[in-house]
């Protein structure tokens, strides 16, 4: 299995990457992870990645276009509105975010039956919504809490997950609830 992070901060992930069974699962082949910076999506001098909302309201979201260049860097078109049944499978495209469904053990056990799964780390008052209604395939929210980003809440679905893909924990007995 393959996880795609899109995140402001990449460097947030690296020790997470180098302990437990995560650095196992990884060294095993088991899953593959591309961190992918969002910043390296922006074309002006500051890297610019937000931007007031586009209807109007309070805060800063994540804008737009580094975000859509991001998911097509990844090989992440729209998702189709039509012929959806003639186009090539698409990996599951996942916004974290406060207000997004309630990730549970279940939840965790659908994802793990995937190949690819792409998790987009909000930040701020969240993302461009029209990059949610475009691209992202499900909202998930670890909590009833607000975070400062979408990163911790990555590390949360990409551990609960990866301990379910099989032959990443030694024991089986180790994946029940």
């Amino acid at each position: 299995m393959r996880f795609e992070i899109v995140t402001i901060f990449p460097g947030f992930f690296t020790g997470f990457f180098e302990n437990g069974i995560l650095r196992r699962a990884l060294a095993e082949g088991l899953v593959e992870i591309g961190v992918h910076d969002l910043r390296n999506f922006t074309h002006d001098r500051h890297r610019t990645v937000d931007d007031r909302p586009f209807g109007g309201g309070e805060g800063m979201v994540l804008k737009p276009e580094p975000l859509a260049e991001a998911l097509a860097s990844l090989g992440i078109d729209p998702k189709p509105t039509q012929l959806a049944e003639i186009l090539p499978p698409r990996p599951l495209v996942i916004l974290l975010s406060a207000q997004g469904r309630p990730f549970t053990q279940a939840v965790a056990r659908e994802l793990a039956t995937l190949d690819r799964i792409v998790l987009l780390c909000g930040r701020y008052e969240g993302v461009d919504e029209r990059i949610n209604q475009l691209y992202c395939d499900m909202e998930l929210s670890i909590g009833d809490y607000v975070l400062s980003g979408g990163e911790l809440a990555a590390a949360v679905v990409l551990d609960a997950t990866m301990r379910l893909i099989p032959g990443v924990l030694r024991s089986e007995e180790h994946t029940s609830e």
